[in-house]
């Protein structure tokens, strides 16, 4: 009798287990839809406002490029030059000066000051906003400990610049340079210093004939990265620089908040637009790079 049951139970059990199936393509409809909630709408509603101007006489909207136009012209046109420029400064230097350190951390023989380098970087990388902002203007501002101790107002310092501004960003963007490129150097194989060495090549030749060169693409790509995530910094700015110096995150804070002269509220929404596709433009650059670096040092 029980094992009668047995098999019965058996029986039945197989067939159920034979009409699971994976859902494919239908796995990823949950993230389809997030994608389309957290970035679509979005999307949709900066794409909508952009193209949207409003006759004051009549109240009626009409579709237009009358805001994106407006967008590239007079202050606006200024403030997104000035963005592109301060983010092109702060990402080279800090290219510039976050190779080396990568290299003498990669290379470093303790690994407690390695790890606690990476780990610093990590933490500093994400350090912006109006506490960074604070921490300089203690620090360097007009009234900063080191600005009163060092004279430097009489030497002609101003936080409160462009140049300031660079310092500022460089204290976020040198680590993240540290983080990019890091993993890149970890990459180039012993083999190929000892066989430049072997053929005679000096230090300077191996790393302009082969590291310069297997590194390109990682370095052209942290340079984009470095590029946007300073063009997209708002806070610091704000905090610290105020409407001085022209930015267009901080045109588009005082579209928002209503210092716009009348008809002209969609411009925030024109900037946004001409963001993202400075934005999509780095994109575009930066994934092909990426690409063409993991193939060398894969």
């Amino acid at each position: 009798m029980t094992d009668t049951l047995t098999r019965v139970d058996t029986a039945t059990a197989a067939p159920v287990k034979r009409r699971r199936r994976p859902l494919g393509p239908l796995a990823v409809v949950p993230l389809l839809a997030f994608t389309a909630l957290a970035f679509g709408l979005p999307a949709w509603a900066i794409l909508d406002g952009a193209f949207t101007v409003k006759n004051q006489a009549t109240g009626t909207s009409s579709y237009s490029t009358a805001n994106l136009t407006l967008s590239l012209q007079g202050a606006y046109l200024t403030a997104l030059i000035g963005s592109v420029k301060l983010s092109a400064v702060s990402a080279a230097l800090a290219a510039l000066l976050g190779l080396p350190l990568a290299q003498a951390v990669v290379t470093s023989r303790f690994r407690a000051l390695r790890e606690a380098v990476l780990t610093a970087s990590g933490v500093l990388a994400n350090f912006g906003g109006v506490p960074l902002a604070f921490a300089f203007v203690a620090t360097l501002g007009n009234a900063g400990v080191l600005t009163r101790h060092l004279g430097l107002t009489d030497k002609g310092w101003d936080l409160y610049s462009f140049w300031g501004l660079v310092i500022v960003y460089l204290y976020f963007l040198i680590p993240l340079m540290v983080l990019t490129i890091t993993p890149a150097l970890e990459g180039l194989r012993t083999q190929w210093r000892e066989a430049a060495q072997n053929n005679g090549a000096t230090p300077v030749q191996y790393w302009r004939h082969v590291a310069l060169p297997v590194l390109a693409p990682s370095l052209l790509g942290g340079l984009v990265l470095l590029f946007g995530s300073a063009f997209a910094a708002y806070a610091t700015a704000a905090a610290m620089v105020g409407s001085s110096i022209p930015l267009v995150t901080l045109q588009i804070a005082d579209a928002i908040s209503g210092n716009v002269l009348v008809g002209q509220e969609n411009v925030a929404l024109a900037l946004s637009l001409d963001m993202v596709l400075v934005a999509g433009l780095v994109m575009a650059v930066y994934l092909p790079l990426q690409r063409r670096s993991a193939r060398w040092l894969a």
